[in-house]
């Protein structure tokens, strides 16, 4: 779709990172805080750059769509993210929890009417040129409720296989992300993911994974542990303040958290270039709030 002419035109590749921004089901439809959002990250898009929004689910509160024509699509994302900076900018999907409490496939069809919407499967693999080398890196999005018991067995391992071959196959990528709707490790609400830690984090350590990105939990959050950082990027809708499970992540691990109640929400930036992974963590009135650089891949 549009926005691949333009991709890596800042001398790196840049995206911006937003979860749980999928509005109410009653009309307007859009939150302040997701109406906020969307227009700070058409900001974004156009001050700091950006190829592509990566959409870390709860794509649609609280129940999903219902089919590919669901009005939703139009009134809580084609008719709220507007501004200039991101009409061109694909969207690449992945769905949380509530999107499988509707019909996730309608959001998998809804890619056949919306030029901007890329959703192909409920996990796949996008490849990343680094532009002015000869570097890449790749994006690996999983669905992470499936993962964790929304679904059989059978799809679970089916799921991982794919996983391990992918991380296998980008041993040679400079960058690795693996981005999924629930935490891997978080200190707020929800807290972490049990069947995540169990099953991911030791594929994120022993492949080396650059960062890990997720939303669920309604705040900014960043994390590090066993050389893999963790960007939580939850507050595109609703802000938390929790921090309940503080003491369920190792110790030192928490290195930034961002849940102000009064908030009109926030999301991620990311840059990619030769030298390092730059994630800030922006807030909707354009403030930044937090910034830190992963180091290339020890390849």
């Amino acid at each position: 779709g549009g926005g691949w002419a333009a991709l890596g035109a800042w001398g790196a590749v840049q995206f911006l990172a937003v979860g749980d921004w999928g509005g109410v089901p009653d009309p307007p439809f859009a939150t302040p805080r997701e109406v906020a959002t969307a227009a700070a990250m058409g900001r974004a898009a156009t001050d700091l750059g950006a190829d592509f929004v990566l959409a870390l689910g709860d794509n649609f509160y609280y129940e999903g769509v219902r089919d590919e024509w669901d009005p939703r699509f139009q009134e809580t994302f084609e008719r709220v993210f507007t501004a200039p900076g991101l009409q061109e900018l694909p969207w690449f999907v992945l769905a949380g929890n509530h999107d499988h409490a509707g019909n996730v496939t309608a959001q998998l069809a809804y890619g056949h009417h919306s030029p901007r919407w890329h959703f192909p499967h409920y996990y796949y693999s996008l490849r990343l040129s680094l532009p002015g080398t000869n570097a890449s890196a790749r994006l690996l999005m999983l669905d992470t409720v499936l993962l964790c018991g929304g679904g059989d067995d059978f799809g679970v391992g089916a799921q991982l296989a794919w996983l391990r071959g992918r991380l296998a196959a980008a041993r040679h990528d400079r960058y690795v992300l693996v981005a999924g709707h629930y935490p891997v490790w978080s200190v707020a609400e929800h807290g972490p993911t049990a069947c995540l830690v169990r099953l991911l984090r030791p594929l994120l350590r022993r492949y080396r994974v650059t960062a890990y990105l997720c939303g669920h939990d309604h705040n900014l959050q960043f994390l590090e542990e066993g050389g893999v950082g963790y960007v939580v990027s939850g507050a595109g809708n609703f802000v938390e303040e929790s921090q309940h499970h503080s003491g369920a992540v190792p110790p030192g691990s928490l290195r930034f958290f961002f849940g102000a109640p009064a908030s009109p929400g926030g999301f991620a930036h990311l840059r990619l270039d030769a030298h390092a992974a730059t994630v800030t963590y922006l807030e909707a009135t354009g403030r930044v709030l937090y910034r830190v650089a992963l180091p290339p891949r020890d390849l």
